[in-house]
Order: structure tokens, then C-alpha cells, then sequence
């Protein structure tokens, strides 16, 4: 298969490239002579990328600076100065150009419209590592970053812009721990990946998304491991496929992408060429246009080849989050799960109560600031419900599960203020508690309903008219392997439970109910295990269960009620205006209808988030308002 596809391409690039001996024999492109420029003494060009805009057909970079210039090789602006390495992201208003500025020794933003007009630039901190290469990044909310990389397997991502406009300040969003010896990176914008050298090595990509997790694959490794003759320099993406310069070897191989990796199709020969190092590469009805950089400027040639991009579906909806909490005290994986108490009184002092899984339950405001910070031992779940009567007072009451005693740790909280009190706890027989949820019945119950690891459920009814908690085991039921998330619907008396790698399944809450499983939606094309956090939003004509899809980082929305209509999902992304991350790796959630005021006037969901960037640091959780998720999804 391999061989066919090998001669089928090569025949096909001898039409286009200036020779070609046999169908067996290895292609060739043969340099031709190097690009003039406008000035009478020819200048070497260091960098030049080749452009899609109908104003500019390409950039370059010699020793006088960056110089933009039409089909005819003229140039039709500059701006002076010495820089080192390029690359540019293309919109309506012009370009966005990304380079380092030598005497600074800082990374450099700097964009220029149209009619050659150049913006201001941006400088990013100095680094403490030598750039080595730099490349830009445009995600599916518009904005804009660019990826760091040193020579010693040191990277950064940057925040630099957003809908084409440079901020103010650079942000740095994460470091990353890339191959050393790396001096070239793409990004594929459409497919949020990164593209990475490791010069002796080969080719790697990873994902490029700023709350990606930093795992890599292999495009291409140096033999015997895989095609590569010397090892990989440079790199061109074009829609479906990768170009990638073999330096040493003066090989250009090409790569076409397939569903399960990349698939080498061949390689050409560079005759002529010295060592060359960059390329730069556009689609054309004839094939690829290339630019290609090596010691003694940039050559254009041709490929006859064009790639068949594989069919992709439509990207999620990418909400910015609209405001998050301060960090949870524990370091690594922390945070877990969220609940909203309401102040009936006054909605906007309302409180998120968040579990530290590491050492107990803090308390914010809805601004994000600690209010309270409660070292009760592990929690991990923990959810509220209002008209718990503790011996002579009136309180609302938050119950987590307590992971340390394997029980069910209780907390007043003060109806007027919000404030939380530790009240005790409930044991349980439960050999590793998990999840937990509450349920308020008609009579005005509330039930705790605890689950382990092993898949059993205990369903408790609270009491605390003695003036100390106490608990009644009411109900006992089971899922096959490990749950977590749970959710009751009071108004119907339904339970939703999760069985993290299998489905949501729902339930009569109510103690005497059956214990018949009816599902409500399977792991599969929607939802990706782990299914965590479960939430209910009760809307005036409508109710929704929002399920926190672990496994892709989204945000499913479906119908309360039979036959649970998938509404949609969605994921939440940076806000580069606010400078707040999004959400990725969500374990808990929660969501509340109520009028909160301001942003949250119809409603908030609140999500726990793994992985804090911008800057990183102790996980957190993420606000959301219920009214960008309703006009994403278009839900009444």
C-alpha cells in the first residue's frame, strides 16, 4: 500500500517539479535562483513565509528587518530592525507578525494592515531561556497565542491577542516540557495542534489548546524508528498533510493525515539546496507553492501534490468563563465539586462552597473572593439544601463526603449571612465514600445520598430536632462498577446517578420508590467518560441536566424529563479581556435558576477546573452565566 502511494505521488510531483528521472527513483526539486529584492545590493533573506491575502504575497526577514512584499518580488513595507525567526497569523483588517527582536532578546507582536501600516508593538517578557523558535496560535474563540520554544526542552504559551486585536499586556498562559534540541514549531489552527522538532529525533505534535493536558504522538521518526534519513528541521501545514524538511539530508518529506496518525507518502530531493531549514508552503490548483530558506536566501518551487483533509465535525461552542473563585489551599488535584447556596434575602451574597478533596470545604462569594475556609479533612462532593431544623434554630444545611472517617460531614449554614459551621458528622458502613448528593421531599425531609467506589448507593434521611445530626438508613441500591456524580430533582422526586464509564441513569428518589434503573443517556458520540459532575437547572418552561463530559472537556445539556433530549454541549474557554482561563478535566458542578444579579440574573453554573493556566497554579473553580449557555444551545 505504502510503495503504490509512494510512485503514484512521485509520478505526480514529476510533472511539476524541473526534473525527475523515474517513477522508482526519488523526485527532485532543484533550486532555482534566489528571490531578488527591490535594493540593488541583494541582501540574504533569514525568514520568509509565503501569504494568502490578496495585499501581500509574502514576508520576509533579512539583517534590515521585516519586509512585506507583492508577486513581482517588490517590496511594499518594511519595518527596520534585527529580528530572528517568523510567523504570522492572516485576518480581514491585515497580518499579525511574530518574531524576536535581537537586541532586546524579547519575543515581538506586531501587526500591520492592509494599506502597510504597522501597529505598535508588543514585547513579551524576557525569558529566561534563549527562543529558539516561536509560532503563532489562532483557537476557536479568536484568540490569538504563540508558542515558545528553547533549545534545552524548555516552552511557554502565550495569550497575545484576541479577535485580531493585540492586548495590552502578553499573558502567559503555561509552561510546557518539550523535546530538547527543538528549534521549529507550527500550529494547525483548524485542528488545535502543535508541531513540534526534535532535531536528531523527529517530528512530534501535541495539543495546542491552552487547557489541552501536554501529551505528544509522533509524525515522523529518524530511522530505523521511522523514515526520517538525518532528522527534522522545519515544517510547512497545509490542510490535511505536513511537509517536513530532513536538513542534513536535503530530503523535503510530506505526510498525509489519516484518522488513526500519519501516514508518510514519500520524499524529494533538494538538489541545489544547502541545508535548508525553513518552508513555507500554499495550496494552489496546481499543487503546493513552496518557499524554502537555507544559507543563501529563499527558493520558490512546486509540489504536485495536495492532500486530502479527513471530514471534522463541527467545533463545540467556546464560551469564555465570565469570573472563577481564588485557589483551593491543596496543591495538584484538588478541587472536586461545587454546590450554590442561595441568600433568599439578598441573592447577590450568595456563596459557592467548593471542596478541597485534600483537606476540606472553602466558601466564596460570587466575585470569586474566600470566605471561609474550613479544614474538615477530605471532601470530596458536597451539595445544600435550605429548612433544616437543628434543635431550636432554623438553618440551611451543606453536606460533603468525607473521605478520612467514610461518613457524612454536616454544616449549618446561617440563612442570614451565609456562614458555614461544622455540626458533626454521620458515619456509614461504606468502604470507600465517593459522591454524594441531597434530595428534599414533600414532607420536607432532606436525604443524603452517599455512594462508594464500589458502585453502592446508601440513601440516609437527616434529622437534627435533637440539636445534633443524626441519620436513618432508608434505601440501598447499586450500580455495576464506579459512580460519582449525582443530582435529585425535588420538584419531581427523581434521581439522576452517573456510573462514570457507562451512563447516566435516573431513579425515584423518594425512599420507598423502586430501584429500577431507567437510563438517561450512554457514554458514546455525546457524552466521554468519565461522566462526572450532574446538575439541574430549573427553568420557568423548561429543566435541563448539565453533565460535566470529562473526557473531551465540554458540557452537555439534555431534557429533565423523558425522553431527555440532547439540547447540546459546549465548552468553556479563555477570556482574554478578563484574563481568566477556561475549564478543562471537570470533575463537579453545579448550576442554580435563581436571580443572582448582574451577569447571573438567570442563573449560574459554577465547574470545577484541573488545569489553572494563566498563570498556573492551584485549581479553582469557573463562573459561568446561564444566560451565554441558553443563547449558545438556543434553549427557552
Amino acid at each position: 500500500m505504502y510503495a503504490h502511494l509512494q510512485r503514484k505521488l512521485l509520478l505526480a510531483s514529476c510533472i511539476a517539479l524541473a526534473a525527475c528521472q523515474s517513477a522508482g527513483e526519488r523526485a527532485a526539486i532543484h533550486a532555482p535562483a534566489a528571490l531578488s529584492s527591490s535594493d540593488s545590493a541583494p541582501v540574504a533573506v533569514e525568514a520568509a513565509r509565503l501569504l494568502r491575502t490578496n495585499a501581500f504575497d509574502r514576508v520576509e526577514l533579512d539583517g534590515r528587518g521585516l519586509r512585506l512584499l507583492d508577486r513581482n518580488g517588490q517590496v511594499l513595507t518594511q519595518l527596520s530592525g534585527r529580528f530572528e525567526g517568523l510567523d504570522q497569523r492572516e485576518g480581514d483588517a491585515g497580518l499579525l507578525l511574530a518574531t524576536v527582536e535581537r537586541k532586546r532578546q524579547q519575543a515581538m507582536l506586531v501587526g500591520v494592515n492592509n494599506d502597510g501600516q504597522w501597529s505598535e508593538p508588543l514585547f513579551l517578557p524576557r525569558t529566561a531561556f534563549a527562543i529558539e523558535g516561536l509560532c503563532l496560535f489562532r483557537d476557536a474563540g479568536r484568540n490569538d497565542f504563540l508558542f515558545l520554544v528553547g533549545e534545552e526542552g524548555i516552552g511557554e504559551q502565550w495569550l497575545v491577542g484576541n479577535g485580531g486585536q493585540l492586548l495590552g499586556e502578553a499573558r502567559r498562559v503555561r509552561g510546557l516540557s518539550l523535546p530538547p534540541a527543538s528549534g521549529h514549531c507550527q500550529v494547525d489552527d483548524k485542528t488545535a495542534r502543535l508541531f513540534v522538532n526534535e532535531e536528531t529525533v523527529g517530528l512530534w505534535a501535541y495539543p495546542a489548546d491552552a487547557e489541552a493536558p501536554l501529551e505528544r504522538v509522533p509524525v515522523d521518526l529518524r530511522a530505523p524508528f521511522g523514515g526520517l534519513e538525518e532528522g527534522a528541521a522545519g515544517m510547512a501545514l497545509v490542510s490535511g498533510g505536513v511537509l517536513l524538511l530532513d536538513a542534513e539530508a536535503s530530503a523535503l518529506h510530506f505526510y498525509q493525515e489519516q484518522a488513526d496518525g500519519w501516514q508518510a507518502l514519500g520524499a524529494v530531493a533538494l538538489e541545489g539546496f544547502d541545508e535548508p531549514e525553513q518552508i513555507s508552503a500554499r495550496a494552489t490548483h496546481q499543487g503546493l507553492e513552496l518557499l524554502l530558506v537555507d544559507d543563501a536566501g529563499s527558493r520558490q518551487a512546486m509540489l504536485g501534490w495536495t492532500p486530502r483533509p479527513l471530514e471534522r465535525k463541527q467545533p463545540l461552542p467556546l464560551l469564555p468563563a465570565e469570573g472563577e473563585s481564588g485557589p483551593v489551599p491543596s496543591l495538584g488535584d484538588a478541587a472536586d465539586d461545587p454546590a450554590i447556596w442561595i441568600n433568599r434575602s439578598e441573592p447577590g451574597a450568595s456563596r459557592v462552597l467548593g471542596t478541597d478533596k485534600k483537606g476540606g470545604l472553602v466558601v466564596y462569594d460570587l466575585e470569586g473572593h474566600q470566605v471561609q475556609d474550613l479544614r474538615a479533612g477530605r471532601l470530596n462532593n458536597v451539595d445544600v439544601r435550605d429548612g433544616f431544623r437543628l434543635g431550636q434554630r432554623q438553618v440551611d444545611l451543606a453536606v460533603a463526603s468525607n473521605r478520612d472517617r467514610n461518613s457524612l460531614h454536616l454544616f449549618a449554614i446561617d440563612p442570614a449571612n451565609g456562614r458555614l459551621e461544622d455540626i458533626g458528622q454521620i458515619a456509614t458502613p461504606l468502604g470507600d465514600i465517593y459522591g454524594l448528593c441531597l434530595f428534599k421531599d414533600r414532607q420536607g425531609a432532606i436525604h443524603a445520598i452517599a455512594n462508594d467506589k464500589d458502585g453502592s448507593f446508601l440513601q440516609y434521611r437527616l434529622d437534627g430536632r435533637s440539636g445534633k445530626p443524626q441519620g436513618e438508613l432508608v434505601r440501598r441500591f447499586k450500580v455495576d462498577s464506579q459512580p460519582e456524580g449525582c443530582v435529585a430533582d425535588d420538584r419531581r422526586e427523581r434521581l439522576f446517578i452517573g456510573e462514570e464509564d457507562v451512563a447516566v441513569w435516573t431513579l425515584g428518589a423518594a425512599a420507598n420508590a423502586p430501584t429500577t434503573l431507567e437510563k438517561v443517556i450512554g457514554v458514546g458520540e455525546v457524552v466521554h467518560d468519565d461522566i462526572e459532575g450532574l446538575a439541574l437547572y430549573h427553568g420557568e418552561r423548561a429543566d435541563y441536566l448539565v453533565i460535566s463530559s470529562q473526557g473531551n472537556d465540554s458540557y452537555v445539556v439534555l431534557d429533565a424529563t423523558a425522553p431527555y433530549t440532547v439540547r447540546g454541549a459546549f465548552r468553556i474557554g479563555l477570556n482574554a479581556v478578563r484574563g481568566i482561563d477556561g475549564a478543562s478535566e471537570t470533575d463537579g458542578l453545579e448550576v442554580t435558576s435563581a436571580n443572582l444579579g448582574g451577569p447571573w440574573h438567570q442563573g449560574l453554573l459554577v465547574v470545577q477546573d484541573g488545569r489553572k493556566r494563566m498563570p498556573e497554579g492551584t485549581q479553582n473553580y469557573k463562573y459561568l452565566s446561564w444566560a451565554a449557555v441558553a443563547d449558545a444551545l438556543g434553549l427557552e
